[in-house]
């Protein structure tokens, strides 16, 4: 029997609270580019292990450091003078049964596919070079992976929570960024580099969007033309906003830092669409949970999700699975308004027996409690019977971590 807990919660639900505050941290953004990179890196090495072993071998790829490059922007375009750094850190499995991975060209090959189908402005051979510091894992967190099983045993003690629905303002950041970072947006507006975040404040029925958007400035012909650009870009967004979304009130502000006036000093420019480029860091970790969204209101996971192996990391696996059964239980559960889902791992312990997973639900009163919490109950135990497949869903890249 698993220890499943299903409690009422006696608290007013996120969407009907005075304030709310939500962040996106988009495509082209130092952290987003470290998890993205970290994560698909787990995904090729996973297959390469299924490929030549049958099964994932130890490896946690979660460490990362994208050191900021230097340029000199220009109107009409300018230069890179000292390309990015992509530090690739932690642990796999270089060999075994006398076969050798290529763990290191796996690595930066991963990066470079990644940098070509993600940034347009960025040449993968030209604007960064990469440091290894992948190094073989401990013997007893690599004996893990060699007892076997069908489900593995926790590689660490640790907790998760997950949640749903997302609110209003939730999905309006994240879609504002997505669209943003479209296809479809980049063809009409190529001034508009990768690197975007938005910060959503909800006031009652109020929504503020304060959103930074990196501008190349190959596009960009003066400070004339780019406040021009701008206007444009904010008009389209405002539109956006307003016809995806039903907020009494909207304001939208746009790269709140530009000065007129101040020409080159004065705007927002990138030579390559990110500010990774010559201005800004990022690591793995320091941004997005693995909704797409850092939810200042809801309780956090402090594991990063990005690049931790998929069979028995549970700062990955229980990081991920908290989400799914709360979307689960609030899409299939009759009555349910609100839902938390916690899981605590001890480590050694197998990861479809967690010490607890509990479940928190602000109910509507439309259902009796009680039949609420047997459902929740069968549905959690459902999700982690099935663990295994869900892993695999994970080693294929199916879910997204950030």
């Amino acid at each position: 029997m698993r220890n499943i807990i299903v409690t009422e919660m006696k608290q007013v639900p996120l969407e009907e609270q005075r304030i709310e505050v939500v962040e996106r941290k988009g495509l082209g953004h130092p952290d987003t580019i470290c998890d993205s990179i970290m994560n698909e890196v787990s995904v090729k090495l996973s297959q390469e292990y299924i490929a030549k072993f049958g099964t994932i071998l130890h490896h946690n790829i979660d460490k990362s450091l994208l050191a900021a490059g230097e340029v000199e922007t220009r109107f009409g375009g300018g230069i890179v003078k000292k390309p990015m750094k992509l530090i690739f850190g932690d642990r796999a499995t270089f060999e075994a049964n006398g076969i050798s991975i290529p763990v290191e060209e796996i690595a930066v090959q991963t990066a470079k596919n990644w940098f070509r189908e993600n940034l347009r402005f960025v040449d993968p051979d030209v604007h960064v070079s990469y440091q290894i510091e992948i190094q073989p894992g401990s013997s007893a967190l690599t004996d893990i992976f060699r007892r076997g099983g069908r489900v593995l045993e926790a590689n660490d003690t640790s907790a998760a929570v997950g949640w749903a629905p997302m609110t209003e303002t939730e999905k309006t950041v994240l879609t504002t960024e997505k669209y943003l970072n479209s296809e479809g947006f980049k063809k009409r507006f190529p001034e508009s580099g990768e690197d975007i975040k938005v910060m959503g404040l909800r006031r009652d029925d109020e929504l503020e969007l304060i959103i930074s958007m990196a501008f190349v400035d190959r596009f960009i012909e003066d400070e004339r033309d780019y406040f021009e650009k701008k206007a444009m870009i904010l008009e389209e967004i405002r539109k956006f906003v307003e016809g995806n979304s039903g907020f009494e009130k909207i304001q939208i502000q746009l790269n709140t830092l530009d000065a007129p006036g101040r020409g080159l000093d004065g705007i927002y420019l990138t030579v390559l669409g990110t500010s990774a480029d010559g201005a800004d860091s990022g690591q793995v970790g320091r941004g997005n949970r693995v909704n797409g969204l850092i939810s200042l209101n809801r309780p956090q996971c402090s594991e990063a999700a990005a690049g931790k192996n998929p069979v028995s990391h549970v700062g990955k696996i229980y990081n991920l699975l908290t989400h799914e059964i709360a979307k689960d239980i609030y899409a299939n559960i009759p009555g349910v308004r609100e839902v938390y889902v916690w899981m605590l791992s001890k480590i050694g312990r197998p990861i479809d027996q967690p010490i607890v997973a509990a479940v928190q639900i602000i109910p509507d009163s439309s259902e009796s409690f009680d039949k609420i919490r047997k459902e929740a109950e069968r549905l959690v135990d459902y999700r982690l019977e099935d663990i295994e497949e869900f892993c695999m869903e994970l080693a294929c890249g199916k879910i997204s971590v950030c």
